[in-house]
């Protein structure tokens, strides 16, 4: 598992033994689960978890405006998806 962002008391990771497509983990008070890139090519959310709505909507947010850079710590992480 690496930390790849922090925001609102939540760890944003990627786990190093994980599968296909680009997603990030949501740790903290609660989970989710974040596709990097979801069919209008923006994030979504897959999967939460313990996690209030309007928390997720500002970490969604948060995703959203990292995503890039978290698409490179993916393929970092992972290699290309090509």
């Amino acid at each position: 598992m690496v930390v790849v962002h922090r925001a609102l008391g939540f760890r944003i990771v990627i786990y190093t033994q994980d599968h296909e497509p680009a997603h990030v983990h949501v740790t903290g008070p609660g989970r989710a689960k974040i596709n990097l890139l979801g069919p209008d090519g923006r994030p979504e959310v897959v999967d939460v978890v313990g996690i209030k709505k309007s928390d997720m909507r500002r970490l969604l947010t948060e995703v959203t405006e990292h995503r890039d850079r978290l698409i490179r710590e993916w393929e970092r992480i992972h290699g290309r998806a090509d």
